[in-house]
């Protein structure tokens, strides 16, 4: 088949039985422009059966995307739940959160030099991490690379293990990336934590319309969770931007993480909230977090 740089014009002659099965973004190889490889499907398709795949993301940083990645997913293995976090962060710090100093992880997973069963760690009772570090920025380049089907390398990595787990989690790092683009190729689910600043509203909208954009090419990625972060009611009107998030998304806002010190203590013990403070108001913010989304009021109780 013929395929056409919508940029430079450059005409690719491409052979069809190497374009890997799924693959919606082509790469020219003569400017570097990623274009659609193939018209978007009219209609969404079903979720495959299998474990809930929810990624914890917003391009802003510093509204606590790691700290919700990581005490969400001790929330629901301490729930009963089987659940592996991805950390798709160069800083690598989930496994800072837990305590933990992997030596391998996704990095290793996705380029093929170890199996699943070497890179991923256990970390607590029903609770097992893919960790991210630095090497994650060579998978970065990887995905650079490819001609076709970069956006699913992430999908040809977990997909075969994913079987294994209830929820998979996956935290993102600040920014949009192509390990960012990635995630929203294979999570079904979104999390987005908003710290109540004017700056982050601005950083929603952005983030939606880039989620927009790719909802053109996958339609079955949808933003399901917006979670207000630090509502400190020391601060003057605390509420404001807590109801105008409410105003503008209505229900799919949460029930807001509050300040806590406890949240920032922990990690310097390698601890979740549930094991450092189990009686703080953090603790008891992400049991009513872990509630929402198991849709089990009970949990807990």
């Amino acid at each position: 088949m013929k395929v056409i740089c919508p940029q430079c014009n450059k005409e690719h002659n491409v052979d069809e039985s190497k374009i890997p099965a799924g693959a919606t973004v082509a790469q020219c190889r003569a400017c570097g422009h990623r274009f659609p490889l193939f018209e978007p499907a009219p209609e969404k398709e079903a979720p495959k059966a299998g474990p809930r795949r929810i990624g914890v993301t917003l391009s802003k940083g510093g509204v606590g995307k790691t700290t919700t990645s990581v005490n969400l997913a001790a929330g629901l293995a301490l729930a009963g739940y089987k659940v592996l976090l991805v950390d798709t962060d160069t800083q690598g710090q989930a496994s800072y959160l837990l305590g933990l100093k992997p030596k391998v992880g996704l990095t290793e997973l996705v380029t093929g030099e170890l199996p699943a069963s070497e890179t991923i760690i256990q970390a607590r009772e029903n609770l097992w991490l893919l960790a991210g570090g630095r090497a994650l920025a060579g998978v970065k380049r990887i995905i650079d690379r490819k001609d076709f089907g970069g956006e699913l390398t992430l999908v040809e990595a977990l997909e075969p293990i994913e079987n294994d787990y209830d929820y998979i989690i996956v935290d993102t790092s600040p920014g949009w990336d192509p390990l960012t683009v990635n995630v929203l190729f294979y999570v079904y689910e979104l999390i987005t934590p908003v710290s109540l600043e004017v700056m982050t509203l601005q950083g929603l909208v952005e983030f939606l319309k880039s989620l927009s954009s790719i909802q053109k090419y996958r339609s079955d990625v949808t933003l399901n969770y917006i979670l207000p972060t630090f509502l400190d009611k020391r601060i003057k009107n605390p509420d404001a931007i807590l109801d105008k998030l409410k105003d503008l998304y209505g229900e799919y806002v949460c029930t807001p993480i509050r300040y806590n010190v406890r949240l920032s203590e922990s990690p310097a013990y390698g601890k979740t909230i549930f094991e450092y403070a189990p009686g703080s108001h953090g603790s008891q913010d992400y049991r009513d977090l872990v509630r929402k989304i198991t849709g089990r009021p009970e949990l807990f109780s």
